[in-house]
């Protein structure tokens, strides 16, 4: 990537800020609407995030290729690597950072729209074996997807896949599908519906790990060669689409 790294690490703190944003703003909002119903108001989160989701990666894909999320990041680093394609171990130390701090201003940014406290840590405890079981499997599934497509040349459709996957995984993990250390993090700050207890964030934390692991191991079975493709994950930079229509 030949895009300057300020620029991309900009994007990655706000796409990520506004993830978060999206993700606890609308569960203040669906727990104010539809206070009593948790399956209403589940459904009022997951929909309004998985939209909020694809148009972010439309927004700032071009830039940073939207990552958005420290997993998919170090899959990038790390299938690309030999390759010499993706992230290097520089850009990928940058993106952590700014999406974590990203996912914390982007749940401050909440808290204060709805006129609560700028922080205000989570009580939502979320700590189980389930539950950890739950992010394993939403996480390996959003890596699988994010590289599948660019293997397959169509990332170009990342955008609507990515968010019907984690509009969908709301609904069939049991821990409704964080699948992002940034975003478990940022969702510490916030006491709402969408919050998560800090006590609670390691356990998440570890388990999104796993999850990329078992999801870089079935790339390499599956696709062997998807570290080729590392450039277009999430979805193409402008460099990168520059370069794909002058080959």
């Amino acid at each position: 990537m030949t895009i300057a790294l300020r620029r991309r690490l900009l994007t990655e703190f706000v796409g990520t800020a506004l993830l978060v944003t999206a993700v606890v703003g609308s569960g203040i909002m669906a727990a104010t609407l539809s206070p009593g119903d948790v399956g209403l108001q589940l459904l009022e989160n997951s929909t309004a995030t998985a939209f909020a989701l694809g148009a972010l990666i439309l927004i700032f894909g071009p830039v940073s290729g939207a990552h958005l999320n420290p997993v998919v990041s170090a899959a990038d680093w790390f299938l690309g690597r030999r390759a010499g394609t993706g992230l290097t171990a520089r850009d990928l130390g940058g993106y952590v950072v700014a999406q974590v701090l990203g996912a914390i201003a982007g749940s401050v940014l909440a808290n204060l729209m709805f006129d609560l406290a700028a922080v205000d840590f989570s009580g939502k405890d979320r700590a189980a074996g389930h539950l950890w079981l739950g992010e394993v499997v939403a996480t390996t599934g959003l890596i699988l997807l994010i590289f599948a497509l660019a293997r397959s040349g169509r990332a170009a459709v990342a955008p609507a896949a990515v968010g019907a996957y984690i509009g969908a995984a709301y609904w069939f993990t049991s821990s409704t599908s964080f699948a992002n250390p940034a975003v478990t993090i940022g969702r510490a700050f916030t006491d709402t519906f969408a919050g998560i207890a800090p006590t609670s964030v390691p356990g998440f934390v570890v388990a999104q790990l796993v999850g990329l692991a078992i999801g870089v191991g079935l790339l390499a079975a599956l696709y062997p060669d998807a570290g080729a493709a590392a450039d277009q994950v999430v979805v193409p930079t402008d460099e990168d689409a520059a370069i794909g229509r002058r080959s």
